[in-house]
């Protein structure tokens, strides 16, 4: 299988501790009506985040510095930039994107890691966090920052991860007017899901513990030992990855195996009740496959036996974790693919470029002919790192998509918004970045949805 870039977060180091070119609103050439836009202004290298009506991303300058810009929503106009900074994040969680949060009707906060300013930088601090109004971008409060994987909204306040290289490790809860730290828990956590009322943090240690906790006091409602929903040896360094379905959570451990070792770490998907941690279900030893839908949308795995041998493919039903297609590991069509779905998964596609592919229907996991039919998948699979100034090496901004003729193994011309279990969905608009790097949004999604990065 070929080798994808998955952006799930492998954390290595705790084992020691997305000119404006064309920016406009216009009617989209759709089977309906939609308001559409691009903006290429920003070169978009992080996910994109959405509050009372304010896109906001993390996008790259031409001299490879980061800013964080905010863009109107409804139109797409760039409304202000600032300088962001990366201050101990992993390369392989990706550029974090800003942390947008709704305080009131019509009002948010965009907070985001910016450079500490001249003769702040020191043992003390290698960043400050800032916190904007969203559509004016007034700065509202500073927070000095050591190291970081970077603000999280969480149930309409600001979590933030503080001191990751350091021993004094900790997750701060804040009120995104002020500043105010309202309550906090030792260690490294990251936030995986949040309500008005709670929120539920993986606790990222030897043994990483999944914990709900009320997001006012920060009281513990349950704690789950990811072990106890998968099995012992689990080991974070491979990644992972969390969406939400419904009233569940479904968690997806990837393997890792340590230099000068044979085996694999435990990993898997599995789904836990947001209510009180109950383990729904199970499907160990099965690695997800790229690119695919969220782990809570649409997951999509492929089974590796204690040989590591790989078996076949299986899209399962995040509610149940039951099957709902699948081919076996004899159909797949030798080397030399891509993997590509089309927008609505009904199939599992094998694209070759520049050649004619194979597909399969889902769920009967029978071959179609591949004339006429077209599949999503990644522009390229051999993405470079972006050339950041002054950050680690091993950075990538988030995938983009392409659309594929299966009998040809060319691109679509002229192809129209990435499906939505790619992009996923935020207050009834879809975003993504293209392939020049620019951001992209349509007005069209039906639901809040999780996309294949969260």
């Amino acid at each position: 299988m070929p080798v994808f870039r998955p952006l799930t977060k492998p954390a290595l180091a705790l084992a020691g501790v997305l000119a404006l070119t064309g920016c406009s609103t216009s009617k989209a050439a759709t089977e309906e009506t939609h308001r559409t836009w691009r903006n290429a202004e920003v070169n978009a290298v992080s996910r994109a985040a959405v509050a009372a009506g304010v896109a906001t991303v993390t996008s790259m300058t031409p001299d490879g510095s980061l800013e964080t810009a905010a863009l109107d929503l409804s139109s797409g106009k760039k409304l202000w930039a600032h300088p962001a900074e990366i201050a101990g994040r992993l390369p392989g969680m990706g550029v974090q994107p800003p942390a947008a949060v709704q305080t009131t009707p019509g009002q948010a906060v965009v907070a985001a890691v910016a450079p500490a300013g001249p003769g702040g930088k020191g043992r003390t601090w290698n960043a400050t966090l800032v916190a904007r109004d969203a559509r004016t971008g007034r700065q509202l409060w500073t927070r000095p920052v050591h190291s970081t994987f970077g603000p999280q909204p969480c149930g309409g306040r600001l979590c933030l991860s503080e001191n990751t290289a350091l021993a004094s490790a900790r997750m701060v809860v804040l009120d995104p007017l002020t500043g105010t730290v309202l309550w906090k828990v030792p260690g490294i956590a990251e936030v995986e899901w949040s309500d008005s009322s709670k929120v539920v943090m993986l606790h990222l240690a030897t043994h990483p513990v999944l914990a709900s906790h009320d997001v006012k006091t920060g009281k513990p409602a349950w704690r789950l030992p990811v072990e106890q929903a998968l099995s012992p040896g689990v080991d974070l360094s491979g990644g992972w990855a969390f969406g939400a379905s419904g009233g569940d959570l479904v968690g997806y451990v990837a393997p890792y195996t340590p230099p000068g070792k044979k085996k694999a770490s435990s990993f898997g998907l599995f789904s836990v009740a947001l209510a009180d941690g109950t383990v729904n279900w199970l499907r160990p030893s099965v690695v997800r496959v790229y690119p695919s839908g969220s782990p809570g949308y649409a997951p999509v795995v492929r089974p590796v036996d204690e040989r590591g041998q790989y078996g076949g493919f299986a899209r399962l039903d995040p509610v149940s974790g039951r099957v709902l297609g699948q081919i076996t590991a004899d159909q797949v069509p030798g080397t030399g693919w891509w993997l590509a779905f089309p927008g609505d998964m009904a199939r599992l596609d094998f694209l070759k470029p520049g050649a004619s592919g194979a597909a399969f229907e889902l769920p009967s996991g029978r071959p179609t002919p591949v004339g006429g039919r077209r599949g999503w998948s990644f522009c390229v699979t051999d993405p470079k790192p972006l050339p950041l100034a002054g950050a680690p090496g091993g950075f990538y901004s988030v995938a983009s998509l392409c659309e594929f003729d299966l009998a040809t193994g060319k691109r679509v011309p002229g192809s129209g918004a990435p499906p939505v279990w790619f992009t996923g969905g935020q207050d009834g608009w879809r975003l993504w970045r293209d392939e020049k790097g620019a951001l992209n949004a349509v007005e069209d999604a039906k639901a809040a949805a999780p996309g294949m990065y969260g």
